[in-house]
């Protein structure tokens, strides 16, 4: 199969804070410190750091070399390392799991910039019972919460439209900084709390006695989940590579930087739960209902210090929203660019058109349509259980096996060495080790445990 003329990052730069972008989003700064927070504190930090090692960074170096190598989407890609074999079906799978979790996404990301405007506006500042309130009659709203899923969308499409260096690479070299500026600035004001210390103690004081085999498996899958591994994402922005890009590094930079983003959300929260006797273990409800109310208490007798604050924090909420939304969007563009031969204006078009549909009757789903239910689950969380408990475990897993007993050695090779530029034979073996035994492992037992059958 002919490969295409590709666009490419400018910069290496470019291609750590673009890709670094795509992992880094609600995954760090909300389901990182609920599962911490759930799962025993600094213990789970830990087993964490290893399973990036393990699994993380060997699934995204498989991605890389897919992406590069097929120089194109990532199912043409697939194709074209498959030799058009049956093979090629997970690059279609991981282009529509990319497309489906970029319309549910983008109902979570537009929650990010109402929170945003209640901010500022000074809505957050009531009782507990009130922040309460405000999520769930907001989230029920059949119009506001649509409306917000338009703008993150139309403002993504604006980026995608633009292309991969004025377009990707340009916001991303612009939000990953601030976003790494915002997270200081409130970690600093978060650890200088009264308390503070007891926060940070949980966050890096293990106590052993709380592993158990369910804390290794949620933090297994936490890293999976946190690297946009199997979403399409990753294989698409490889696409973009030079074949001068030290894959291996760029892999080990990209985890390192979203293990920081996901330890700085920690020290946010943490110092700050603890500053006022919240407990750690809130769940998913801790960003939009809990953490308010932390933040209210927390600073809100220090001037005005806790509107500041959480307008920051939101604020920063909504940019790592909107840098994975980019990728997920990337993911279903370049695939109808290419396939169909169109302009990339109008592919990203018909995608934010697509994901609109999906993310307003996701929308109304927790809302006027919350009646409505397939498997006993709404349209929402029949959408986040297929992508994110059966689509995602699969295509990791597939891809696993593509590159670790299908692919010839040769090829996988010649990506990570560069064409033997690299001198790092030595890697290339316990990558093969680790892609052909230990990743599937892990991956099929994330798959069994979540539906009790480990």
């Amino acid at each position: 199969m002919t490969k295409l003329e590709r666009a490419s990052f400018g910069s290496k730069l470019g291609v750590i804070l673009a890709t670094a972008g795509s992992a880094v989003g609600l995954g760090n700064i909300w389901r990182f410190p609920y599962m911490t927070g759930q799962n025993g504190g600094a213990v789970f930090i830990i087993i964490y750091v290893f399973c990036i090692l393990l699994l993380g960074i060997p699934c995204m170096i498989s991605e890389f070399i897919i992406g590069r190598h097929g120089q194109a989407n990532t199912a043409r890609a697939f194709r074209i390392m498959s030799g058009d074999t049956i093979w090629s079906l997970i690059g279609y799978m991981g282009v529509l799991t990319g497309f489906l979790i970029s319309g549910y996404y983008a109902v979570v990301s537009g929650w990010c910039l109402e929170y945003v405007w209640a901010s500022l506006s000074g809505k957050l500042l009531g009782n507990p019972d009130y922040i309460q309130s405000y999520f769930v009659t907001f989230s029920q709203d059949p119009i506001k919460p649509v409306f917000w899923t338009f703008i993150i969308l139309l403002g993504t499409y604006i980026i995608i439209e633009n292309g991969v260096r004025n377009g990707i690479e340009k916001a991303s070299k612009l939000m990953m900084p601030i976003l790494f500026i915002l997270l200081l600035i409130i970690v600093v004001a978060s650890c200088m709390l009264p308390n503070a210390e007891k926060g940070i103690e949980f966050l890096f004081k293990p106590d052993i006695s709380k592993l158990n085999s369910d804390v290794f498996l949620a933090a297994l899958g936490q890293s999976f989940y946190s690297l946009s591994i199997a979403m399409g994402c990753i294989c698409t922005y490889a696409s973009y590579y030079s074949k001068q890009t030290n894959l291996t590094a760029s892999a080990v930079n990209i985890s390192i930087i979203d293990f920081l983003v996901a330890l700085l959300a920690g020290l946010i929260i943490f110092p700050a739960a603890f500053s006022v006797g919240v407990n750690p273990d809130s769940g998913p409800s801790l960003i939009f209902i809990t953490l308010p109310n932390v933040f209210h208490q927390a600073f809100g007798n220090i001037a005005s210090l806790g509107y500041i604050i959480s307008v920051l924090f939101y604020t920063l909420l909504s940019m790592a929203a909107l840098t994975s939304l980019m990728s997920l969007h990337e993911v279903s563009t370049a695939f109808l660019e290419e396939e169909l031969g169109t302009t990339r204006k109008r592919a990203a078009m018909f995608v934010t058109i697509g994901s609109i549909l999906v993310g307003t009757v996701c929308s109304l789903s927790l809302g006027p349509w919350q009646d409505f239910k397939l498997f006993d689950m709404t349209i929402f969380d029949l959408f986040d259980f297929v992508t994110g408990q059966l689509f995602l475990p699969i295509v990791g897993f597939l891809t696993c096996i593509f590159i670790g007993w299908y692919v010839p050695h040769k090829i996988v090779r010649d990506e990570f060495t560069n064409m033997g530029t690299l001198r790092n034979e030595h890697l290339f073996h316990s990558y093969i080790f680790l892609v052909k035994y230990v990743c599937p492992i892990c991956i099929l037992f994330i798959f069994l445990h979540q539906f009790g059958l480990l």
